[in-house]
């Protein structure tokens, strides 16, 4: 059985739109695309690889799914680690709309997501990897499907996008699993999901604080 993981860029404000170019998604009027690309220097790339080199499907939301499908079909160096994972590995892409996707290897989900995650999961050796997509993780992680969260939060913030937790998220504990920073500053932070929160208080009891009858 395969583990569900996810690896999302975010600014330090919470926001994934358009990390890797100014055209990516310029949606909403959003215009700080490509805001990951100066980070990008030796320890970021050797994470990514890392990251690859565990992937046995791949899983992404319809709007992450088209931008990726514009672009790597096109990338055919067998040397490139990512391009020769992305073209030859399966592909899934949650929709309702699509019909005939044209990247090879591509099969739409489109029925109940929890029952057709499980499936994929269960089929799939290796990792079923969810790149991007911010509204399918939460999705994922708000149905408890989502095994783990490699959180990249990059030192910058831009006050406007879309972020990747919002109001109304289905509240979440995490357990910290690994981390690390590069050399630019970005910290990549491992976590699986623990659950619902855990709450208490930092309040002394009575008997502590002196204030207990005699």
């Amino acid at each position: 059985m395969g583990k569900l993981v996810s690896q999302i860029f975010v600014t330090l404000d919470g926001v994934y739109q358009a990390p890797g170019g100014p055209q990516e998604d310029p949606s909403g009027g959003f215009t700080h695309g490509g805001w990951s690309y100066p980070y990008g220097d030796e320890d970021f790339g050797r994470f990514v690889t890392e990251v690859f080199d565990g992937v046995g499907a791949f899983l992404l939301g319809r709007r992450t799914y088209d931008i990726f499908a514009s672009y790597w079909p096109k990338m055919t160096d067998p040397a490139d680690p990512i391009a020769a994972k992305l073209n030859a590995l399966p592909k899934y892409v949650v929709s309702s709309t699509l019909r005939s996707p044209r990247w090879a290897g591509t099969t739409v989900v489109s029925g109940d997501l929890a029952k057709e995650v499980q499936a994929l999961k269960e089929r799939t050796d290796g990792e079923l990897q969810v790149h991007g997509s911010g509204a399918l993780v939460r999705a994922l992680v708000d149905l408890r499907l989502l095994d783990t969260l490699h959180l990249i939060t990059f030192p910058v913030v831009l006050g406007a996008g879309r972020r990747l937790f919002e109001e109304g998220a289905v509240p979440t504990r995490f357990r910290h699993t690994a981390g690390r920073v590069t050399g630019s500053g970005v910290s990549i932070q491992t976590y699986d999901l623990a659950g619902s929160p855990e709450y208490g208080s930092y309040e002394l009891p009575e008997e502590a604080n002196g204030t207990e009858e005699a």
